[in-house]
C-alpha cells in the first residue's frame, strides 16, 4: 500500500518507519529543512514544502495513495492535508494535539476517517488507523507494543467509569471502545463503560496481564 505522511517529526517519522518495515511505500512531506533531511537519511522519499498546500501534496502522487496522515504538531496543517487527500480519494487520518478536548474531536471527526492523538497512543496507533485497523484481533504492532481486545465483565471494577478515568499502567492506553457487537471507535473521554463493552488496548507486552486484571477484575483471575 502507498501512504503519504505529512510531518517528519517524532510521530510522523516513527509512523513512517513502522509502515516501511511492514513493506509499505511511504512518502513524507515536511516543511522544515532539517527534519526533511533527517527523513531522507532514513531512506524516505521526502517532498519538502507546506503540507497544507495542494501544489506540494500533488508531488506525492496522491491519486495513487491509499491514505494520508496529517501528523504534524499543527492541527490546521493536518486538517488541510486531510481535506486535500480526501478530494483525491485517500483514507484520511488527522492528528490532534495533546490537549485533547471533546469539542475539537466533534469539530473534525465527521470530516476525516480517523482522529488520533498520538501523545496518548504512540505512533503504533496512528499506523493502525492508517491501515483501517481491525480492533477485533490480537496483533503485534511493534517489537514492544501489542494491541489486544478485552470484553468488560459485568462485575468489572471499571463498569460505570469514564474511559478517561480508567487507571492503567503507564505503558498502556485504551485506544478504542464499542458496545457489545458494535463497531469500535476512538472513545470520547466522558464515554461511560458498561458490562459487555469491548475495549481495544495498546500496551507493552509485559503489561498485558496487569491490564486485563484491571479491566476484567475477577474474570481475568479466573481465566488465568
Amino acid at each position: 500500500m502507498r501512504f503519504v505522511i505529512v510531518g517528519a517529526g517524532r510521530v510522523g517519522l516513527r509512523t513512517a518507519r513502522i509502515l516501511q518495515e511492514e513493506g509499505h511505500e511511504v512518502t513524507v512531506v515536511e516543511n522544515d529543512a532539517d527534519k526533511a533531511e533527517r527523513g531522507r537519511k532514513e531512506g524516505f522519499v521526502v517532498i519538502e514544502g507546506d503540507g497544507a498546500s495542494e501544489e506540494i501534496l500533488e508531488q506525492t502522487d496522491l491519486e495513487t495513495a491509499d491514505a494520508i496522515g496529517g501528523l504534524t504538531g499543527d492541527l490546521n496543517v493536518n486538517f488541510a492535508a486531510c481535506m486535500i487527500g480526501k478530494h483525491y480519494g485517500c483514507r484520511t487520518v488527522l492528528r490532534i494535539d495533546e490537549d485533547y478536548r471533546e469539542d475539537i474531536y466533534h469539530k473534525f471527526a465527521d470530516d476525516v476517517d480517523e482522529v488520533v492523538y498520538p501523545e496518548r497512543l504512540g505512533a503504533a496507533g496512528a499506523k493502525t488507523a492508517l491501515l483501517g485497523g481491525n480492533f477485533n484481533v490480537i496483533a503485534d504492532l511493534t517489537e514492544q507494543l501489542q494491541l489486544t481486545t478485552v470484553v468488560v465483565a459485568d462485575d468489572s471494577p471499571i463498569v460505570g467509569q469514564h474511559v478517561s478515568a480508567v487507571e492503567l499502567p503507564e505503558d498502556a492506553r485504551i485506544y478504542a471502545h464499542g458496545r457489545a457487537r458494535e463497531r469500535m471507535t476512538i472513545p470520547l473521554p466522558n464515554t461511560t463503560i458498561e458490562g459487555g463493552d469491548q475495549l481495544a488496548v495498546i500496551a507493552d507486552q509485559t503489561a498485558l496481564s496487569n491490564v486485563r486484571q484491571r479491566l476484567q477484575g475477577e474474570a481475568a483471575e479466573t481465566a488465568e
